[in-house]
């Protein structure tokens, strides 16, 4: 009887592993499709409008400058004349993100803020990306990195580009090996910023 149990629990376990394999390919898959950069509808809607869409899509949030509460409903998106809501902050919590659809960030002229926190899909390439991109290095001035594994120093180190960046909070980043080295060279390139660190 113990061995029918035994052999029944094996069995139970392989008929689950392909399952649960088949589950993470499809969400990863669903993810990637959430992510895909539509620059027609960028070029028809403007950049605010389709990266709230994209956002939206992907469980983060947006705040419009002159607004005080979150938008986080795609269905509820404000309508009104093209170029009217400019993004100026992002939090994107626990949202499926990732390195392809950070085209969307392109056009944004307003973004003054944005939060990492628990971004399975955030690494390295993402924050580099962010970096580069020239409307971010004038506007951003908040950054928030959070519990995202995939991240290390090389990502952090890439914000030091945002030229106008006034405070770095950074908790909860296992990859991050080397603090003190990447605190100093982030304060080197940038003296005023102000970096919170809970790391330990």
């Amino acid at each position: 009887m113990q061995l029918l149990a035994q052999t029944g629990q094996r069995c139970l376990a392989l008929w689950k592993t392909p399952c649960l394999s088949s589950s993470r390919q499809f969400w990863g898959w669903l993810n990637a499709v959430f992510n895909k950069v539509d620059y027609e509808r960028i070029k028809a809607l403007g950049p605010d409008r389709a990266a709230s869409e994209w956002l939206l899509r992907c469980g983060a949030k947006v705040r419009y400058q002159g607004f005080d509460r979150w938008q986080h409903d795609y269905n509820a998106l404000p309508t009104g004349p093209l170029g009217k809501f400019k993004i100026q902050a992002i939090d994107a919590t626990e949202s499926c993100i990732m390195y392809r659809g950070f085209d969307h960030l392109d056009g944004l002229k307003h973004l003054e803020e944005i939060k990492f926190h628990k971004c399975i899909y955030i690494e390295d390439v993402c924050l580099e990306r962010l970096s580069r991109i020239e409307n971010l290095q004038a506007s951003l001035r908040c950054v928030e990195v959070v519990s995202c594994g995939n991240v290390t120093d090389r990502g952090i180190i890439a914000l030091h580009h945002l030229r106008n960046l006034e405070r770095l909070f950074l908790s909860d980043l296992p990859g991050m090996k080397e603090k003190d080295k990447t605190v100093q060279t982030l304060l080197t390139a940038l003296p005023n910023l102000a970096i919170e660190l809970d790391l330990d």
